[in-house]
């Protein structure tokens, strides 16, 4: 790592960041609203983007830092366990071709933000709303700090802000002003700051992944040297090689699908596919969005790389940066830190959106203020989304940075258990609502309880997703074990419901509801009323 600042790099990073700085105070001027005061514009882009607009805008929104910072860094790390995000990325868009369009029909119709919009007017249980609701927002926090930690490591590989003996706040003011101009243009522009931004970020990092893939490997020696280097490390550390061992199947198997299944059940995923124009700017999405698995699968090709080219660091989430450090001139590594730099705010930006749309919608209006206007729901999400990222920054800045991913994926743990509710109601209304609560509440307390008696050889508590299975003793995902027991909750609950005549909400859905679309005659844009399901 070098010992003073990379000038040049720095250079043409703070361009890039100038340039999407600009760009996102520019955004509030782009596809402006006649009214400007309401979710649906602030929130949501007008519901208006196109196929290439959501396409970036759902890239940008899933490819984060995280994709760019911690992939390659788990296989520098753990050798091939780490690809496991490449299945899962493959499995998750046939599962959403399934279940997306109709999420859209049914919001457009009946003007959801919102995920726990969409429970409250199914179930009309303001209860199972706000679970949903509280679940999306504790599972987005570590998401937005972990877009943090990416910046911070470029900005650390960089040589900005000086060594450890420096004062704290000099040593994280980069920091802190990239996060004042994220909130900044977040609050003035909303979802179309991301939006705008994206083409930029996306762009880069294929540029950057088309450069390295090709231009690393002939300084390496080629593909052969560089697989037969990562072998060797893992050989040596006992691992087993190149290829983790049969122990370590049920661990991949089990983290791929666990998470395909949680991806689209973060509110981020659902705000940038809410701010689609059309059913069929869904279903085209679905179609092209795994060219994204393509780039995925060449990136995390970075981390056997970095272990080729001797990459030394403490902090593996540094490995990648310092890779860029070292093998690419000046210049072009100040590219490739500004994709990943601005792969941190496009995602932080959406994420922050997503948790403040919940707070207001299913928090604030349902609980605090039933009869608040359109405008002061735009006034208090763009304050809540101030104050969720105000949180991450804190995340960041006190805890150790390696414990972020582990953090982040507990938020998978818990977000996947909201997977019933959401999916099972826009298929079914079998589920009852007071055994969908009691399920989602088994979930949450067994995945949380599990995930905390996992310990690092950094944490006590929360060092991992992966424990042992009841009742089949392989090493698998928390989450999914999780999730399997809050099913079966859910369902024998619902038996037990059923039989007893508890009261069931009132579902203010239609079946024909499910698949309209934006150009269907008679289609309008219903707003729910403030008190659904509240007598239920």
């Amino acid at each position: 790592m070098n010992d003073g600042v990379n000038g040049v790099a720095l250079a043409v990073f703070i361009f890039f960041f100038l340039l999407v700085t600009a760009m996102g105070f520019m955004a509030a001027r782009w596809r402006k609203a006649e009214n400007e005061h309401s979710l649906d514009e602030w929130g949501l882009g007008g519901r208006s983007f196109g196929t290439w607009v959501t396409w970036f805008l759902l890239g940008g929104d899933l490819y984060t830092a995280y994709t760019f910072v911690a992939v390659p860094a788990a296989i520098y790390a753990a050798g091939a366990a780490g690809f496991f995000a490449v299945p899962y990325t493959i499995l998750v868009y046939p599962l959403i071709f399934t279940f997306l369009p109709r999420l859209w029909s049914v919001s457009h119709k009946h003007g959801y933000v919102t995920t726990s919009d969409f429970v409250r007017g199914r179930f009309g249980s303001k209860g199972l709303s706000l679970a949903v609701a509280v679940t999306g927002i504790l599972a987005t926090m570590p998401y937005i700090a972990l877009q943090l930690v990416g910046i911070q490591a470029v900005l650390d590989v960089m040589g900005v802000g000086g060594g450890e003996d420096t004062n704290w706040f000099i040593k994280d003011l980069p920091l802190l002003i990239a996060f004042g101009v994220l909130a900044a243009y977040t609050y003035s522009s909303g979802l179309r700051a991301p939006a705008l931004i994206a083409f930029v970020k996306d762009t880069l990092i294929y540029i950057v992944i088309a450069v390295a893939i090709i231009y690393i490997p002939i300084k390496l020696g080629g593909f052969d040297e560089i697989f037969a280097s990562a072998n060797d490390k893992f050989t040596e550390a006992g691992a087993g090689g190149l290829v983790p061992g049969g122990t370590s199947q049920w661990t991949y198997a089990t983290l791929a699908l666990g998470s395909a299944l949680a991806l689209f059940m973060y509110p981020h995923s659902i705000t940038a596919t809410l701010s689609s124009r059309s059913r069929e700017v869904i279903r085209r999405n679905t179609t092209i969005l795994p060219l994204y698995s393509l780039m995925l699968g060449l990136l995390a090709l970075l981390g056997f790389m970095a272990i080729a080219a001797g990459v030394k660091v403490s902090n593996g989430q540094l490995a990648i940066p310092q890779l860029f450090e070292n093998m690419f001139p000046d210049w072009f590594a100040g590219v490739a830190f500004a994709a990943i730099g601005i792969g941190a705010l496009v995602p932080a930006a959406i994420m922050s959106i997503a948790a403040a749309n919940l707070f207001t919608r299913n928090i604030y209006k349902d609980f605090i203020k039933p009869d608040a206007t359109p405008a002061q729901e735009t006034k208090v999400s763009k304050l809540v989304s101030l104050l969720v990222k105000v949180g991450a920054l804190a995340f960041v800045l006190t805890m150790d940075k390696t414990v972020a991913i582990n953090f982040q994926l507990l938020g998978g743990i818990w977000i996947l258990q909201t997977f019933p509710a959401l999916v099972g109601g826009l298929f079914t209304r079998w589920f009852h609502r007071w055994a969908l609560i009691g399920g989602w509440a088994v979930g949450m307390i067994y995945g949380t309880a599990a995930a905390y008696g996992v310990a690092s050889p950094t944490q006590k508590h929360f060092g991992g997703s992966s424990k042992e299975i009841p009742g089949i003793g392989e090493i698998g995902y928390i989450g999914l074990t999780a999730f399997v027991l809050n099913v079966l909750v859910t369902v024998v609950l619902t038996f037990v419901m059923r039989a007893v005549k508890a009261p069931e909400g009132v579902d203010e859905t239609k079946p024909q509801d499910y698949t309209a679309d934006a150009g269907d005659p008679g289609v309008q844009v219903e707003l729910p009323p403030a008190t659904a399901g509240s007598a239920h």
